[in-house]
């Protein structure tokens, strides 16, 4: 059970529940999502303490490695689409651990996280705030993103936390009937954040909204 880290001055509780009050404003409505937020220790996830005094603000922040923490919104958002699909959400696949946070975010609400990062010493620092905070539901990947985990599948829904300027098939292929992929999809320049589900033999997409994220690279690091 992860234990509360009350935090003080920009980190505090009351700076956290500005940030859940924000995100209800910007149209989040599931109950299990913010309630997790609220509680999280968001500025734990940072790896500059000058960072760590903005972590509920409602912006993406560098964590290292030409890679960003999401802003709480995003985060919000794309977890609320996950707890929406047609079945039960049980095992959830992550693509991108950066600094764990989000993945952190799904092992409060989900059974099992699968999490895949290209970078070895992010995935390390994201392995050890797990530990700390005693978050045992989730296992990690240093690999190429666009892999997937196939080992583990299927999944009932996988999320994406980098953007590719293609959905790659290995992640289609990993999804269960009736599952669900989150992702950002575009260029630098024009991403948009899509849901595709799987249907009987086919997959439905949906556009949700513009987004900007880093690229999903290929390889690992």
């Amino acid at each position: 059970m992860l234990k509360q880290d009350q935090g003080i001055g920009m980190t505090s509780q009351r700076t956290r529940d500005r940030m859940i009050t924000r995100l209800k404003a910007q149209g989040i409505t599931d109950e299990r999502v913010l309630d997790v937020m609220k509680m999280l220790p968001r500025h734990l996830f940072m790896n500059d303490d000058v960072l760590a005094s903005r972590a509920y603000e409602d912006t993406p922040l560098a964590i290292g490695y030409n890679q960003t923490i999401s802003q709480p919104y995003t985060v919000a958002k794309m977890t609320e689409i996950v707890l929406a699909t047609k079945i039960p959400v049980r095992r959830v696949l992550e693509i991108g651990t950066g600094s764990g946070y989000q993945a952190a975010v799904l092992s409060m609400l989900i059974d099992r996280v699968f999490s895949v990062e290209r970078i070895a010493p992010l995935q390390n620092q994201a392995r050890e705030r797990f530990y700390q905070m005693k978050l045992n539901n989730i296992r990690l990947k240093h690999s190429d993103g666009s892999w997937g985990w196939e080992e583990h599948g299927p999944y009932d829904a996988i999320i994406v936390t980098a953007a590719p300027e293609e959905i790659p098939q290995n992640l289609l292929d990993q999804l269960a009937p009736q599952g669900r992929l989150v992702i950002p999809v575009g260029d630098k320049n024009n991403q948009t954040l899509r849901v595709i589900d799987r249907a009987d033999g086919h997959y439905e997409e949906t556009v949700i909204e513009t987004v900007s994220f880093v690229p999903l690279l290929a390889g690992q690091a």
